[in-house]
């Protein structure tokens, strides 16, 4: 799998489903990963982060709305794009895969050269959002409201990760390159 294509993740129990979107993703230069259930599904993303799910509804073990569900329920794969693409059309099915955190409802036999528009349309916004505004001078990130925070304090917010501070040799000698203290606490570094 190359790393410059995005990556699409088909989610279908309808192997002939799965083999034509494959072929028509292929085409159109997206890499793919295939599941057949939402079992599967977050297995998938365990190990890949697609840039997109398509996702079908009606699927056994753990139906497209459960899936959806479990997916936007976990911070680490809720920014991952999915498009419901199913055979559902009842305006209430519709709108219980937005409430669940679909971006888009597509049925089927939906339109080629539509489908193939969404999908890109929704990778490019993806790409869009993971974009952190960040200010060139003190180097703080804009959050989701629009306020400024220190990285330390934006990362730990959005992420599992927590932070331990140290200083890197050209920041200590701006700082107290002039100071005896440290003068001489480099001078014996470099005798060791």
């Amino acid at each position: 799998m190359s790393n410059n294509k995005d990556l699409i993740l088909i989610v279908d129990d309808n192997p002939q489903n799965i083999q034509f979107l494959g072929g028509l993703l292929t085409e159109s230069g997206y890499d793919l990963g295939v599941a057949q259930n939402g079992i599967e599904t977050l297995e998938f993303v365990k190990d890949k982060t697609p840039d997109l799910i398509l996702l079908d509804i009606m699927m056994p073990e753990m139906d497209g709305y459960e899936t959806c569900e479990r997916l936007k329920s976990d911070k680490r794969y809720r920014h991952i794009p999915v498009i419901f693409l199913t055979a559902k059309t009842e305006t209430e099915d519709i709108v219980k895969g937005f409430h669940l955190g679909g971006v888009d409802y597509v049925t089927k036999p939906f339109i080629t050269e539509e489908l193939l528009a969404r999908v890109k349309t929704h990778v490019q916004m993806k790409t869009l959002k993971s974009l952190l505004p960040i200010c060139a001078q003190c180097k703080k990130i804009r959050d989701e409201e629009g306020l400024w925070n220190q990285m330390e304090v934006y990362i730990e917010k959005h992420t599992d990760s927590d932070f331990s501070h140290g200083m890197c040799e050209e920041c200590a000698e701006e700082l107290y390159g002039d100071q005896k203290w440290f003068k001489k606490r480099k001078n014996e570094a470099k005798s060791v």
